[in-house]
């Protein structure tokens, strides 16, 4: 339960270094469920020259509520500067800074990669090694579900590779405190 009618959780967590001054930050924004929202907390990121690198929305347990799930890179100077102008919209109900926090996340990804008959049982043996699924098969593929960290599908990716990834889409990492934080 959030405890408000409506409005977006924005969460924030600094993961590890991805360059000099750059971190990479996760952020959950419990926001109102209205048309316009989405573009208002994006348009926000861009006026500061963040690129979005993944982006999950959904509504709550309370259909007025979505919350939004984003991971960009930045200086965490320029990131708490946007986390206070976030919690300065209307439309925003809560910004929360997972930093030093422990989280839960996770990633879905769809892949469907080349599957000569050769290949199939080492593409089958790496499904299964990775607690993957095959949820499609034609003649020259399988269609591959995998849900787990980025890490994982990372390597999942890296290791299918060599036989030909046709097409992949990933949904981004979605996550929420560990525990019973909330």
């Amino acid at each position: 339960m959030l405890g408000r009618k409506s409005g977006i959780e924005i969460t924030i967590g600094v993961n590890k270094d991805m360059a000099k001054n750059t971190q990479q930050h996760t952020i959950t924004a419990l926001v109102e469920n209205r048309p316009g929202v989405l573009a208002r907390v994006a348009g926000l990121f861009a006026r500061r020259g963040f690129n979005i690198e993944s982006l999950a929305v959904s509504i709550t347990d309370d259909v007025t509520v979505s919350r939004m799930t984003i991971v960009v890179s930045g200086d965490a100077a320029v990131l708490e500067q946007i986390t206070k102008q976030l919690n300065k919209l209307i439309d925003v109900i809560k910004v929360i800074d997972y930093t030093g926090m422990p989280v839960v996340e996770r990633e879905l990804a769809m892949i469907k990669v080349n599957a000569e008959p050769k290949n199939r049982a080492e593409i089958m043996q790496l499904v299964d090694i990775f607690r993957a699924k095959i949820i499609d098969i034609s003649e020259r593929s399988f269609t591959i579900e995998v849900t787990g960290s980025v890490d994982k599908v990372n390597a999942l990716e890296s290791l299918l590779e060599p036989y030909g990834i046709q097409e992949l889409v990933r949904t981004g990492k979605i996550a929420m405190a560990r525990g019973s934080s909330s």
